[in-house]
């Protein structure tokens, strides 16, 4: 099983903060879409490019980002 990183889009308030956090820079604001609660959510870009660093969800105030490792 390759890295995956999972965001709940449901508890995602598009703060950016793990968009901002990430060395890799895979992931993203979708301006394109909204969750139930209004907000643009989070997104993974280059799945590819990801090492599972955990940045992204040791920085999410919503703990809305799961990292698993190969």
């Amino acid at each position: 099983m390759p890295n995956r990183v999972t965001i709940d889009e449901k508890l995602c308030k598009g703060c950016g903060v793990c968009v901002a956090a990430c060395p890799k820079q895979v992931l993203f604001l979708n301006r394109e879409k909204f969750n139930a609660k209004g907000y643009n959510p989070s997104c993974m870009g280059k799945i590819d490019d990801c090492t599972a660093c955990c940045v992204c969800g040791l920085v999410c105030p919503d703990c809305a980002i799961k990292v698993e490792k190969e």
